[in-house]
C-alpha cells in the first residue's frame, strides 16, 4: 500500500497552482490500461487457466510484465521484483507512450545499481488482478465483458501462483532472488515459503508475516470509501461516462496517511493556508488537505477502482501461517538467504513486525532481528531512500 511511482513518492510537497490545473477535469471512468492502448515496454504471456484459492477458477489468465538485463544461458540469473499495491511492470524507465510515470525504483534497479542490470536480469510482472495489462476486473472475461463486479476474490497466494505460471513459461526454473517491498514483499515471502527449492534470496521490504487486525481495520474504511460511491453501481461502471472516482480518490486519501509519518506531514506543512484564503470559516483549505485532495484525483487517473479493491482484499489474505501450522515451523521450511528490512517511522507495518519475522527465518544476512532503516518518510521510504536501500540489496544479491 505505497504510492509507488516516482512522482508520488519524492517528499510531501505544496500543491501548486499549475499543478491543480493540470487535473482539471472529470478522470477516467476508469485510469486501467486497455486492449488497444500503446503497450509502451510491456509484453504478455497468456498462461491458461487457474485454480484459485477460493474453490472458482479464472478461465483465462494473461500477465504483463517488463524486463530489462541479459539473461544468462542458463537462466541462474533472474531478479523477480514484485510491485506493491498500486505499482505496475514499469519498474524503471522513463514516461512515455504506454508509460503515464516514470518507473518506481529508478534508483534501485539499473546498470551499476544495488540490482545491477549488467549482472542480473530483473523481471517486473503486473500483478493478478492488477490494472496494467495482466488479468483483473477490467480485463474482458469470455463473454467479451469486463469482469467488473463478477471477478473472484484474491489471495496473495493466488497471485504468486501466477508469478509461478510466468516463470514456467519463461523457463525459469529458480530465481536468483525475489525482492519486493509492502505487497511485494509479501510476494516474496510467500515465494520463499510456498516454493522453497525455486528461489536463492529473497529481499522483505516494509511487510510483515500476516496482516493483523489494525491493517485488516484500515483496509476495510478504504474499501468501503470505494463502495459507497453512487458511481461504483456494484463494480459494473465500465460502460458509464462516469467511475467512482471520488470514493477511490477517497481511499487513496485515506491510503497516503499510512505510508507517510506525521513527523514528515508536520514539519512539510505544519498549519499552512493553501493560498490566501483563510481556511477558519472563510473558504479557504489548509496546505495538507490540498496535498491530499490533487494526489487522491492523480490516482484516479491510472488506476481502476475494482483493482483497488482486489488488492486491497487480497493483501488481507496475507498470513503465511494459514493452514500450515505456528509461525516459527512455517518458516522453517525456507532455504533461501534472507534480508528482512524495516523502516523506523513505517506506521502501516512497523518494525516490530519484520523484528518478529527475522526472528524466525533460518538464514538472514542480519541475524535474528531486521535491519532498521531511519527515514520521517515512513512506509514509503523503501521508495525514496534509495541511498539507505541499496546497501542492504546490493549485500543480499553477493551474499
Amino acid at each position: 500500500m505505497d504510492w509507488q511511482t516516482s512522482e508520488d513518492t519524492v517528499p510531501s510537497a505544496f500543491i501548486t497552482e499549475a499543478s491543480r490545473r493540470a487535473l482539471r477535469g472529470t478522470p477516467p471512468t476508469t485510469g486501467a490500461w486497455r486492449e488497444g492502448d500503446d503497450p509502451g515496454e510491456r509484453r504478455f504471456v497468456d498462461l491458461g487457466p487457474l485454480e484459485l484459492e477460493s474453490g472458482r477458477s479464472l478461465p483465462h489468465v494473461r500477465l504483463a510484465y517488463e524486463s530489462w538485463g541479459e539473461l544468462a544461458p542458463d537462466h541462474s540469473n533472474v531478479v523477480l521484483v514484485p510491485h506493491a499495491l498500486t505499482g505496475d511492470s514499469h519498474l524503471m524507465g522513463p514516461p512515455g507512450s504506454g508509460h503515464a510515470t516514470a518507473g518506481w525504483w529508478g534508483g534501485i534497479v539499473g546498470p551499476g545499481l544495488a540490482i545491477d542490470t549488467d549482472r542480473w536480469f530483473v523481471l517486473a510482472p503486473n500483478v493478478l488482478g492488477g490494472c496494467q495489462g495482466s488479468t483483473g476486473p477490467a480485463s474482458f472475461s469470455p463473454d467479451g465483458s469486463e469482469w467488473g463486479s463478477r471477478f473472484p476474490y484474491l489471495t496473495i497466494r493466488d497471485q504468486v501462483a501466477a508469478q509461478r505460471m510466468l516463470a514456467d513459461a519463461l523457463g525459469i526454473v529458480r530465481f536468483a532472488a525475489v525482492i519486493g517491498g509492502s505487497m511485494g514483499g509479501m510476494h516474496a515471502l510467500e515465494w520463499a515459503v510456498e516454493h522453497p527449492d525455486r528461489v536463492a534470496r529473497v529481499g522483505v521490504l516494509a511487510a510483515p508475516a500476516f496482516s493483523n487486525a489494525d491493517q485488516l481495520a484500515l483496509n476495510s474504511v478504504q474499501i468501503e470509501a470505494i463502495r459507497m460511491d453512487p458511481l461504483f453501481r456494484e463494480g459494473d461502471y465500465y460502460d458509464e461516462p462516469e467511475g467512482p472516482y471520488r470514493g477511490l480518490a477517497l481511499a487513496r486519501r485515506m491510503a497516503l496517511l499510512n505510508y507517510r509519518s506525521p513527523d514528515e506531514l508536520n514539519a512539510r506543512f505544519e498549519r499552512s493556508w493553501q493560498g490566501t484564503l483563510d481556511p477558519l470559516g472563510h473558504g479557504g483549505r489548509f496546505a495538507v488537505e490540498s496535498y491530499l485532495d490533487f494526489h487522491g484525483n492523480k490516482f484516479t487517473r491510472r488506476f481502476d477502482a475494482n483493482s483497488y479493491i482486489a488488492l486491497v482484499e487480497a493483501m488481507n489474505s496475507h498470513d503465511v501461517t494459514r493452514g500450515r501450522g505456528p509461525l516459527a515451523e512455517t518458516l522453517a521450511r525456507v532455504t533461501a538467504t534472507c534480508l528482512v528490512l524495516g523502516i523506523d517511522s513505517d506506521r502501516l507495518f512497523p518494525v516490530e513486525t519484520q523484528h518478529l519475522l527475522s526472528a524466525h527465518l533460518p538464514r538472514t544476512i542480519h541475524g535474528s532481528e531486521a535491519v532498521v532503516i531511519s527515514s520521517p518518510f515512513g512506509h514509503d521510504s523503501f521508495l525514496i531512500e534509495d541511498d539507505l536501500v541499496s546497501p542492504h540489496l546490493a549485500e543480499l544479491l553477493a551474499s
